[in-house]
């Protein structure tokens, strides 16, 4: 599951490929979308939670509220089924997704990361990662990376400042594909991280400076 951009998305992947998935791309309704579709992508595949063996979460980098609730879903299912879970960056999904839909490397991956900014990282191939994952303005980025072919919205967005974003590369995350890494990594022998979130930056959200206590 993948909650760390504008796509909610869920896949249920064994036997070596997507049983099932699901995804709705809505940036204010992560924690409504999450679990009735971890229920349907189950229910599509025939499967019963009890069945999963193993977790897999993006853990950015993506907006605070957003990826939390990816991060603490898959962390709270992994607890009530014993089984272990595993963090990947999304920016490496979204790069993985790219691969199988073409695109061959050296390029970069560059999310929207707001307030005029991406979240971008430089990939070698699409199961490499160069560089990153780093959060900068899109017009500030260095030459090289910016020159290089592009996937994903924030390229889009900012599209003047990548010189060819790909408009038929994915670009949000897709479950799928991280799922798939995934069991390619682990199959490599090369276990995923833990879910640790990727913020790259403070929240938007912050206490006020100089605020008046009303309480004794």
């Amino acid at each position: 599951m993948d909650t760390a951009t504008p796509a909610v998305t869920v896949a249920l992947y064994g036997e070596g490929r997507v049983l099932a998935s699901w995804e709705q791309i809505d940036a204010r309704r992560h924690g409504e979308l999450l679990m009735p579709a971890v229920d349907r992508v189950l229910t599509s595949a025939g499967r019963k939670i009890s069945e999963v063996t193993g977790l897999v979460v993006g853990n950015g980098p993506g907006p605070y509220t957003g990826l939390r609730v990816g991060l603490v879903t898959a962390a709270t299912l992994g607890a009530a089924l014993s089984v272990p879970v595993y963090g990947l960056c999304t920016l490496d999904g979204i790069a993985y997704a790219a691969g199988q839909a073409g695109l061959s490397g050296p390029f970069v991956v560059a999310t929207d990361a707001r307030r005029k900014e991406v979240y971008w990282a430089r990939y070698t191939d699409a199961r490499t990662r160069a560089t990153g994952p780093a959060v900068d303005r899109a017009g500030e980025l260095p030459a090289e990376v910016t020159a290089l072919p592009a996937a994903g919205a924030g390229a889009l967005l900012y599209a003047d400042a990548f010189a060819d974003p790909r408009r038929d590369a994915p670009q949000h995350a897709s479950a799928g594909a991280l799922a798939a890494l995934a069991a390619e990594r682990l199959a490599a022998g090369e276990e995923p991280g833990p879910p640790h979130p990727l913020y790259l930056r403070r929240p938007d959200a912050q206490v006020p400076a100089g605020y008046k206590v009303v309480t004794p």
